[in-house]
């Protein structure tokens, strides 16, 4: 059960090792573009090309949905990226229903674990598989996988990385559960974890507030790209405001270079390949932005037909 392109990695780990998948649920298909022509999820594509049987209910409790569920006598359930479930469809499979979640729970329970451990600025996440029971992200773990989160690494690049390391995790979930070997451990017995929250992601929590110090901004920055985006808002020497969105930055000492304050953006690079913003501690290096109506750029691009000294951050 699942819908974004993360559940497809992990439908094809599985296939790679042999484990047959008797259906899949995802979304119905919704109307997207200017044309708004109804558009597939990655996992019904992906489905439907290697002939495995979808479901797309649009209720969950729908008896005809749950009659189909029941029809593929699935001995276990494996969920990735789906919306919560009832206990009428968790409780069907004799071997459960168990959930990948991109987190060493019970830290970071919520919608945004990858986003969350990076603006956190974490030097350690993991995936962790568990079993599904009434709340969310709160069932007894199966098995988890640290992993290293690299520096200046985004929520992209680690989300393409634990679509590997979770295919592995399930699998492993799997063939021990078929094995008769899984020793579920209540998430309260993990003492020493932390419990933060990783609630989805709006536009108010996505927002730069460049009164921080420069790594909490990078952080930010980092654990939004490339989806949805850290923004900011620039004002030009006309008074026009253009929202601004940054993918790629990384922080650059301050100690030897003149620095422009007051809040203006400024390009302190002597090729005038990069724009930096002066911070409260430091400087940030921006090397790809995307400005309001325009498309997403490096900004040696960008700084080809603009100049920074027309710019300044809205206040």
């Amino acid at each position: 059960m699942g819908t974004p392109d993360f559940s497809v990695g992990i439908m094809e780990k599985m296939l790679e090792q042999g484990i047959q998948l008797v259906g899949c649920v995802t979304v119905a298909d919704k109307p997207a573009g200017r044309g708004q022509q109804l558009h597939e999820s990655p996992v019904k594509r992906f489905a439907l090309e290697h002939a495995i049987p979808v479901l797309q209910p649009l209720k969950l409790k729908d008896e005809a949905f749950l009659e189909e569920l029941r029809a593929l006598k699935a001995d276990v359930f494996v969920v990735v990226a789906f919306r919560m479930l009832p206990a009428e469809v968790w409780k069907m499979p004799r071997f459960g229903t168990f959930n990948l979640h991109a987190s060493l729970l019970p830290d970071y329970r919520g919608a945004a674990p990858i986003n969350w451990a990076i603006i956190n600025g974490d030097k350690q996440t993991g995936v962790s598989t568990f079993f599904i029971d009434e709340a969310i992200d709160t069932g007894n773990v199966i098995a988890q996988t640290k992993m290293d989160i690299a520096e200046n690494e985004t929520a992209g690049s680690l989300h393409d990385r634990m679509m590997v390391t979770g295919g592995e995790l399930v699998v492993q979930t799997i063939q021990a559960i078929e094995a008769g070997t899984v020793q579920p451990i209540p998430q309260e017995q993990f003492k020493d974890s932390l419990m933060r929250p990783a609630p989805k992601l709006f536009r108010e929590n996505t927002q730069i507030d460049w009164s921080k110090p420069v790594r909490e901004i990078h952080q930010l920055i980092c654990g939004l790209s490339p989806y949805p985006a850290a923004w900011t808002r620039w004002v030009n020497s006309k008074g026009e405001i253009k929202q601004v969105k940054l993918y790629k930055t990384t922080i650059e000492d301050s100690g030897s270079i003149a620095i422009h304050r007051d809040g203006i953006v400024n390009d302190l690079s002597s090729d005038k390949h990069t724009i930096k913003v002066h911070c409260t501690d430091g400087i940030l290096v921006i090397q790809e932005l995307q400005m309001e109506g325009k498309k997403r750029m490096s900004a040696r691009d960008w700084l080809v037909g603009n100049s920074v000294s027309d710019w300044s951050i809205e206040a």
